[in-house]
């Protein structure tokens, strides 16, 4: 007789034998636990991060910044954040994920909440960079710690449903911030940019403590599993294999290097939009800060579309090269087309709409690949060390910008420049990750 299929799983199975049914059924669970939780915890992180493109305006008439100034201070965030990310990283699988989630999101969000207590420039600088010491490791930690969860052929799914809180961060912090800072400026006395950065840290606050409570260390910790489902969930994790042993291997690896570099194009996208698009789109006509704020949300919808459907293509594939370049090629193509529309609103926001949807999809695909290549203890080490090199993308576009925007008077150049950074991202995909399907689990690509 046939055996009845239930998602309870006895001791005996093996996940070689588990109907498919079940395990998509056992995997949905994980996605509600573990991905759901991740999710609003890492949309939190981005407004906290992002947020002060839509006060800029404000705070550079309060307390006197220059273009320049305000790059400078979006930029040096990720200057804290680089060098804390490998240490942070370095101790997770020693202290857990549980307590590294809770110290990044309840120091970040304390710090996130007293930008409103700043009355200078340098002291813009500091609170800045103290951001981005206190969420350093809060992304690797989180690719690492997915890797314990899900097998090589979930990676991007997961990674996707994790990652949607990116763009979704412009979706909401754009109308939100924009409604703070034009509504609240001076009620009790108080501006509204100050009254923004208080109320949107608070949450981060909150979020820490129910992660504390809520998110195993791993999946043999977590309550809501039998223990077979438990050990199948371990033993087809992404993490599981023998590419590299240690952080030192990593370090010698060439294409931790060439992943490194890619990144860092494709960051260096996504924060030119993340912080000058409030700029772009006052640029192209748009006159209140709730009138940015809506028109903000549109292009962060439209990449919160992309990275929902990119990555379940790109894994349902089992493709990765040209699931990442091309986007990013259309990226570039899209700012520099943001130059084109100059003085024309509708012509801005359409534009910017189809740059963030590629910008997104290349991201999303590009988190992918280190897990196909990165194994064992090292593995939080070399996430650290991707995303360290690559996230000097966000301290150096905002700062180009920033300068470039000073001496012309408009973005333009700047977005141009940052087109062809882009566009090399995409060719490094091309010619630096293998084609075909995906890398197997425990294997490294050839040399």
């Amino acid at each position: 007789m046939t055996a009845v299929r239930t998602s309870t799983l006895s001791d005996s199975l093996g996940a070689g034998t588990l109907p498919t049914a079940t395990l998509d059924a056992l995997y949905r669970r994980i996605d509600l636990r573990v991905v759901t939780i991740l999710a609003v915890s890492y949309l939190l992180d981005c407004i906290d991060r992002l947020n002060i493109g839509f006060a800029q305006h404000q705070i550079s008439e309060r307390i006197g910044l220059t273009p320049q100034d305000y790059g400078f201070a979006a930029g040096i965030f990720f200057i804290g954040y680089v060098l804390f990310e490998i240490p942070s990283n370095l101790l997770l699988p020693k202290v857990g994920a549980r307590r590294t989630f809770f110290r990044i999101m309840v120091l970040w969000g304390l710090t996130s909440a007293s930008m409103g207590l700043i009355t200078n420039r340098n002291a813009f600088y500091v609170m800045r960079f103290l951001l981005g010491v206190f969420e350093a490791g809060f992304a690797p930690a989180a690719m690492y710690y997915l890797a314990s969860w899900y097998p090589r052929e979930r990676m991007a799914t997961a990674i996707s449903i994790q990652q949607i809180a990116a763009p979704m961060s412009g979706v909401i912090a754009g109308p939100v911030s924009g409604m703070l800072v034009q509504n609240m400026d001076h009620v009790a006395g108080v501006d509204g940019w100050r009254w923004m950065f208080f109320l949107e840290g608070l949450p981060s606050i909150i979020m820490g403590f129910v992660v504390f409570a809520t998110l195993p260390d791993k999946p043999s910790e977590a309550r809501w599993l039998t223990p077979a489902e438990a050990r199948i969930v371990e033993e087809n994790a992404s993490s599981t294999g023998s590419s590299h042993h240690g952080f030192s291997a990593v370090l010698r690896d060439k294409m931790i290097y060439i992943l490194s570099l890619g990144y860092f194009c494709v960051i260096c996208g996504l924060y030119t939009i993340s912080f000058w698009l409030p700029t772009v789109l006052r640029q192209s006509g748009a006159t209140s800060d709730l009138q940015i704020g809506f028109l903000a949300a549109i292009p962060f919808f439209c990449g919160t579309v992309a990275i929902l459907t990119w990555g379940r293509r790109s894994d349902r594939l089992q493709e990765r090269r040209w699931h990442g370049a091309i986007p990013a090629l259309l990226a570039a193509v899209g700012l520099a087309s943001i130059v084109a529309t100059t003085g024309s609103l509708v012509g801005a926001v359409i534009a910017l709409s189809v740059t963030a949807m590629c910008l997104y999809s290349t991201y999303l695909v590009f988190l992918s690949v280190p897990s196909d290549l990165l194994k064992g203890p090292g593995a939080a080490g070399g996430y650290a060390l991707i995303n360290s090199i690559g996230l000097l993308g966000g301290f150096c576009s905002p700062i180009i910008i920033g300068h470039v925007t000073q001496i012309t008077g408009n973005v333009n150049a700047g977005l141009l420049t940052m087109s062809g950074i882009v566009a090399l991202g995409g060719l490094i995909f091309i010619f630096a990750i293998p084609g075909g399907r995906a890398t197997p689990a425990g294997t490294m690509p050839p040399e």
